[in-house]
Parts: structure tokens; sequence; C-alpha cells
């Protein structure tokens, strides 16, 4: 299984981007290309080549949903691991967003002290 190190990380919320920024890079020891919008996520996606895309869920403009939805129309992410950030966590929610091709999801607020170790679970789960 090859080892993660890129990280990209899709959330409009600038104080949730540099808390998930830190644990993942601090904490992690990640590489993490933090993106503002869907929109700048796609832009970056190949000159950035991530291994694993954490996504946040509500966002403007173009939401979790359909950012994932174009991601997976690309061949650079078509079966990237994708994993949704989200508060909305009602288990006919957490259902969809499995059925929407996501990895897994991470409950917000998330622990910064657990981030990465969450997500080199999500990681190993989808290489296993």
């Amino acid at each position: 299984m090859p080892e993660l190190e890129r990280i990209m990380h899709i959330e409009d919320d600038p104080s949730i981007r540099e808390v998930a920024r830190v644990a993942l890079e601090i904490v992690g020891g990640f590489t993490v290309m933090s993106c503002a919008s869907g929109t700048e996520g796609l832009e970056n996606l190949e000159a950035f080549a991530p291994q694993l895309i954490l996504l946040d869920v509500m966002m403007p403009g173009m939401d979790g949903p359909e950012t994932l939805a174009r991601l997976r129309r690309t061949a650079f992410a078509a079966s990237l691991p994708v994993v949704f950030m989200t508060a909305k966590v009602q288990s006919q929610e957490i259902a969809e967003y499995h059925q929407l091709s996501a990895a897994e999801v991470i409950v917000k607020p998330f622990d910064p002290m657990t981030l990465a170790d969450q997500i080199r679970d999500i990681w190993s789960q989808s290489h296993g």
C-alpha cells in the first residue's frame, strides 16, 4: 500500500481550513493544499496531485456533493478516496454521502489531535 502524503482540503470556512491544515501538517506530517471552494479544488487538482481529498459538504455555490460529482468526472480523481466533512450526520445523510462514492464521513467539529489518525485509518481501509 502506498503511503499517504498529499491531501487536498476543500472548505469555505477559513478558520476550519486553518485548524485542519495545522492538524494534518503539524500533527500528521502530511502535505496539504487548502482550497476555499470546489472550483479552486478542481483548478488545482492535477497540479497538486492529491492522494486523498477532504471535502466540506455545505459550501456556497458548488457544494460538496456537486464538487464530488465533478471530481469523479475527471480522469485524475475518478477513483481517489474522497472524505466528506460535515456537521450534518444523520444516518440517512451519511448513507447518501456513501452512495455518492464518499470513502467516509468525518463529523464536525473534528478533533485536531486525532484527525490525522482518522485519515490514515480511512486510507488503510480504501487500500485494504
